[in-house]
């Protein structure tokens, strides 16, 4: 499939996958959109609610694509000492050849070649890239997902409904509520009402929030 490089309205890049009309992050800021949904709404939400935080912090994204939240997480991990251990999972891997394309790591004042650790290193194994951070990535669908009651929070990154409606089906949408711990929080950037709908019929907690620029609303699911 075609992919084309976009500056997004924050300065930061993202691909465009112009045969679905269909962009990894949003145009508006590729990087404010990640930082207000995963970050801002998942991470540090999930943090002021424990009464206890964890060590380590068990994460999981759904959709590793660019690296882009998981660049972010390591970030706040590193400023703040939270011992994170990150399990990303794609179906489709972006090529090492696109790497360089993406301007993250000169964007958030992070070292380049730490940005490009997170690529470099194999698939399916579990890697400390600094004493605070371990990262997973799995080449994996996500249909195939099978853990019980494992992880405190799951960015959902899927591309949209529109392009791909089999990934916000119950069918796949159960199984992370069952990766989830109790009282684990989902979040993701769609609104879209079946999604919330379904998110609802298998159990989570469903709250609608403001939506990162350039879009109105958001979805917080949390496991009760």
């Amino acid at each position: 499939m075609k992919r084309e490089f976009l500056k997004t309205g924050d300065g930061s890049m993202t691909i465009r996958l112009p045969n679905w009309d269909e962009q990894y992050h949003s145009k508006h800021g590729a990087i404010a959109e990640a930082k207000h949904v995963f970050i801002a709404s998942g991470l540090e939400h999930l943090l002021a609610s424990l009464p206890q935080i964890p060590t380590p912090l068990q994460v999981l994204e759904m959709g590793f694509g660019t690296g882009l939240n998981a660049l972010l997480t390591f970030q706040f991990a590193m400023e703040t000492e939270l011992p994170v251990a990150y399990v990303g999972i794609e179906g489709y891997p972006i090529k090492s050849s696109e790497i360089p394309f993406l301007n993250y790591a000169e964007q958030l004042s992070v070292p380049a070649e730490t940005f490009q650790a997170f690529h470099d290193c194999s698939w399916g194994e579990v890697h400390a890239l600094r004493p605070f951070f371990h990262l997973e990535k799995r080449a994996q669908q996500f249909e195939t997902l099978q853990e019980d009651n494992r992880y405190h929070l799951v960015y959902y990154d899927a591309f949209g409904p529109r392009v791909q409606p089999e990934l916000w089906e119950v069918s796949v949408l159960e199984r992370l509520y069952q990766a989830l711990q109790p009282a684990g929080v989902l979040v993701t950037y769609c609104a879209k009402g079946s999604v919330r709908r379904n998110l609802e019929a298998i159990g989570f907690k469903v709250e609608r929030l403001p939506g990162p620029p350039g879009k109105r609303e958001m979805l917080r699911a949390t496991k009760m």
